[in-house]
């Protein structure tokens, strides 16, 4: 698989998870593209820790306004039914766990569902932003990642770089497979890319996995 189709590939399988009417957050990268593949009778809400539920798609070239951007400062625009208001009460909305589910993406997660996604080693970070808030105030959160880095394992028995939150990741969906993270069980494989074996699961797994005893093909 390329880069392309590997993207893809996670988005389309993420997007499966969302219902109608949820209202969802998205980090930056790979999650903005889960919207794209929604089925015809979903509907989500977008919302964006700066101030607004609504999001609507990135405006066209030469449309863009600055009085709509989202969190990363990207250029963005309303949908019918959209709300606007200040920061603090975009965090209480977070905070009261009125965000359904949080899509986002991950540098290293481990057994504990530990999520560590925000700095990188030797190169400058601003800070965690609201990824903290979201982690711990939204009822689900899905990683959407690629399996590894260039072939080192993210999915580690222990995350090695500075937290995001402890605990809080409910569901990792990769290119090759879908992971819930269960309390007491650990990461449990559920369905499975048929252009991947368990073996190169394994392999591409630093963590400790199990395979649930009714696997399934990973749906798309």
């Amino acid at each position: 698989m390329d880069k392309n189709e590997i993207r893809e590939t996670i988005a389309r399988r993420v997007a499966l998870e969302l219902k109608d009417g949820d209202v969802v957050n998205l980090g930056i990268g790979l999650p903005t593209m889960v919207p794209n593949y929604l089925k015809a009778d979903v509907e989500v809400m977008l919302q964006s820790e700066n101030g607004m539920i609504g999001m609507g798609p990135a405006p066209k070239e030469g449309e863009e306004s600055a009085e709509w951007t989202n969190a990363g400062g990207g250029f963005i625009t309303p949908v019918p039914g959209a709300a606007t208001f200040d920061s603090a009460t975009s965090f209480g909305i977070i905070r009261g766990g009125h965000v359904d589910v949080s899509i986002l993406g991950a540098l290293e997660v481990d057994e504990n569902g530990d999520l560590a996604n925000w700095i990188i080693p030797g190169k400058k970070a601003p800070g965690m932003g609201g990824a903290m808030d979201l982690l711990v105030g939204t009822r689900k959160v899905i990683l959407a990642m690629e399996h590894t880095a260039k072939g080192t394992p993210k999915i580690l028995k222990k995350c090695r770089l500075p937290l995001t939150a402890q605990g809080q990741v409910d569901l990792i969906i990769t290119e090759m497979c879908v992971i819930e993270v269960r309390k007491g069980e650990g990461l449990v494989v559920t369905e499975l890319n048929e252009h991947f074996t368990r073996e190169e699961v394994i392999a591409a797994t630093e963590a400790s996995i199990i395979f649930a005893e009714d696997l399934r093909p990973m749906r798309q």
